[in-house]
């Protein structure tokens, strides 16, 4: 067999072989643990997860820390949970681009770097162990993931200038003045709810169509009440229309935070572009159905030459696949007293206005991987047809979006805050699903004078169609 023939049977196989991993995103390259968490098995979902341990090290070591936080969490394993947590954020301080695998993505697919997260990905680590030391009575530890917290809403303020952009976290600032709080620091936890109300009122209204919760409303008002500052105090109560509202502080308090439903999953979608040439020396990619035209630079006429000859040819871009819903309201009886669950974080939400901001970037790299994909197989086929064609198969083949995201997040958190007595309280969490089904949970709380429970509840059901998509 010929050297070149063999050069050319060899590429063939390989192409074959990308076939099955190229084709795969990454939740389908992690469908068992994916459906085991799914489905509630918590405990097989960990065994899963620990047969992978080498991604702990890989491109995806972030993913399989905060997934393995997550899951330690709602298992009650605060103390390990924290570990994979805290080597999520130290990733998260010291990522540094790796320029090799970045060059290397343009000829390939961005999955051959690092996954770094996204912004709001990253707050959601804080968030988790902020929860894992209050539920293990260490609130000073909370309020150190409290301060990094903030932390990071200001390196977010300092990232973005686009009032577009997700650059403030209203939950983040109302976790912040839940924390402290339950330490009795009435002044930084008004400071972080006026922050919060702030927030609601501008960014989370305008982008995702969102209230400022009635609840934290109330602990803006009592706080204030509370630190002394009588003319906010006044302030807020006219400003929420809430002049009747009295300050009270009861023996305990219990916080309940619900995670509802699961986020969503990055998929894949492509868009054939047309090559046709620009002024000077550009190329223009363009589609016109979307009216989309991105140009660039060719500085060498033959360069130019083979570019025309593309005509068309397909782009992969990430995209965003909801999983809607199966419960739409819950509430709290104590005492004969109902308390509603208010929606406080939409993930879901955040996580599709994030990927919207920034297509023009993933469009602009698309496209010139694509073009230096192309430009490197016609430059081959000069040299021979068929290798040219092969490496056309392996370009093709390989072009794939980065799918990767934290999957296991949830959809939207939920929260309220309902008063208890000194001593045993029964309490009942009712579940509404969008059928009208109602769920009902019954807890025992024993509280201390003075002191604020916090208790969190997964709901890991979702509504697997219609999907929809960004």
């Amino acid at each position: 067999m010929p050297s070149l023939t063999k050069c050319v049977y060899f590429f063939s196989l390989c192409a074959v072989a990308l076939v099955v991993s190229a084709c795969a995103t990454y939740y389908q390259s992690h469908f068992d643990f994916n459906k085991e968490f799914e489905q509630g098995d918590l405990t097989k979902a960990l065994e899963t997860l620990k047969k992978r341990e080498r991604e702990g090290e890989g491109k995806t070591k972030f993913l399989y820390n905060v997934n393995k936080g997550l899951l330690l969490s709602i298992l009650g394993e605060y103390e390990e949970s924290n570990t994979y947590f805290e080597k999520a954020f130290l990733f998260g301080e010291d990522y540094h681009i790796n320029y090799v695998a970045e060059a290397t993505a343009y000829f390939s697919n961005p999955n051959v770097t690092s996954y770094r997260g996204e912004d709001h990905e990253h707050l959601m680590v804080l968030y988790f162990k902020a929860i894992n030391f209050i539920k293990m009575n260490k609130p000073e530890e909370a309020l150190v993931e409290c301060r990094r917290l903030n932390i990071r809403l200001n390196q977010l303020n300092d990232k973005y200038v686009s009032e577009e952009k997700f650059q403030r976290d209203a939950f983040v600032h109302t976790l912040m003045g839940i924390i402290y709080q339950s330490t009795q620091d009435y002044n930084n936890a008004f400071i972080a709810y006026r922050n919060a109300v702030e927030v609601y009122e501008n960014e989370y209204a305008k982008l995702f169509g969102m209230r400022v919760p009635l609840q934290l409303k109330k602990d803006l008002l009592n706080t204030a009440s509370w630190t002394g500052f009588k003319d906010e105090f006044e302030q807020f109560k006219t400003k929420f229309e809430m002049h009747d509202f009295t300050v009270s502080k009861p023996d305990a308090e219990l916080v309940f935070f619900w995670h509802n439903g699961l986020g969503p999953v990055k998929d894949e979608w492509s868009i054939n572009f047309v090559i046709h040439p620009g002024d000077g020396n550009t190329m223009v990619f363009a589609n016109a159905d979307m009216g989309l035209n991105f140009s660039f630079a060719v500085h060498e006429s033959k360069d130019r030459a083979d570019l025309s000859k593309l005509e068309v040819f397909r782009v992969a871009f990430p995209r965003y696949r909801e999983r809607g819903l199966y419960f739409h309201t819950a509430h709290l009886q104590v005492d004969s007293m109902e308390y509603s669950l208010e929606l406080a974080e939409d993930i879901n939400k955040i996580a599709f206005h994030s990927l919207r901001q920034r297509m023009l970037q993933e469009f602009g790299k698309g496209l010139l991987r694509a073009a230096l994909k192309k430009a490197t197989e016609h430059s081959l086929r000069k040299e021979d047809e068929r290798l040219g064609a092969v490496i056309g198969i392996v370009n093709a083949i390989t072009e794939k979006a980065d799918t990767r995201n934290w999957q296991t997040l949830p959809h939207s958190i939920f929260y309220s805050r309902a008063p208890l007595k000194e001593g045993i309280n029964p309490v009942k969490f009712t579940l509404q699903s969008h059928n009208q089904r109602n769920i009902d949970y019954n807890f025992t709380y024993t509280a201390k004078k003075g002191q604020t429970l916090f208790h969190t509840f997964s709901s890991l059901e979702t509504v697997t169609a219609p999907y929809r998509y960004y």
